[in-house]
């Protein structure tokens, strides 16, 4: 597994040992919205800013990917969906592991909605990526979120920490997922998983002291990192946003 330890290094901060995620893979999911139309541009700030890998779908990769100074990990993004499908919820696999390899992926990322329509399929779909991630020496990153009809509140630690323990169950290696909204019931989620867990940062968060104060209280209770998009990509300065967000995780 020599392969798979020396990319989590490229995406991980080797002091730290904590990562500043910055997923850019809206367009599929919402189209090219506030902070996404100048590709190169962003990914730019983002790297200047100190993150230490951009998450993205194939397509981007030759529009805007280490084509300037500052190195950044590579995620490669392999679940799609559309906020204009019949269940938005639902995510399917739109490219593959070999395929990231050639792109030059550091590691790869799946989306699974559980409690979808379709989640006995994405399931299955992240069991048998796992399996292949392994064969090729690659870190799969998955995003798990309880979404669909029977869930009340996706930030319910009930829910949370089952996603959570899906993901790891299954052979992922960092999960991403939502902040519960406090230090008590996060800590269940995180005593709960075996491998990494890092924040997603959800819808814009219009104060940045918001923003910072659960970014502190989720690394305090051990996640290990953040993958936050909108609050960054959106923010009037993205770079000086980076480098505060990688101030707080890195313990800087």
């Amino acid at each position: 597994m020599i392969g798979k330890r020396i990319r989590m290094e490229r995406i991980f901060d080797r002091k730290s040992k904590k990562t500043v995620i910055v997923p850019v893979d809206h367009g599929v999911s919402v189209g090219p919205i506030s902070g996404l139309e100048d590709m190169v541009e962003t990914i730019s700030d983002i790297a200047e800013g100190g993150a230490d890998a951009v998450l993205m779908h194939k397509g981007i990769v030759g529009a805007g990917h280490r084509g300037y100074g500052r190195d950044i990990g590579l995620i490669i993004h392999l679940s799609g969906g559309t906020t204009l499908a019949p269940d938005p919820n639902a995510k399917v696999q739109v490219t593959s592991i070999k395929e990231a390899i050639r792109l030059g992926a550091d590691a790869v990322s799946v989306h699974v909605n559980v409690g979808a329509g379709n989640e006995p399929e994405m399931l299955h779909n992240l069991g048998m990526l796992a399996a292949e991630c392994d064969e090729y020496g690659m870190p799969l990153l998955a995003m798990m979120y309880a979404r669909g009809k029977k869930v009340e509140n996706e930030h319910d630690v009930k829910y949370v920490k089952h996603v959570a323990r899906i993901g790891a169950e299954l052979g992922a290696d960092i999960i991403k997922t939502v902040y519960t909204g406090d230090k008590k019931s996060f800590k269940e989620v995180i005593d709960g998983c075996p491998v990494p867990i890092v924040i997603a940062g959800g819808p814009k968060i219009e104060s940045e002291a918001d923003l910072f104060k659960m970014i502190e209280d989720a690394m305090d209770c051990g996640a290990q990192g953040v993958s936050i998009g909108r609050n960054i990509f959106q923010a009037k300065d993205r770079v000086s946003m980076v480098k505060k967000v990688c101030s707080i995780v890195h313990g800087e």
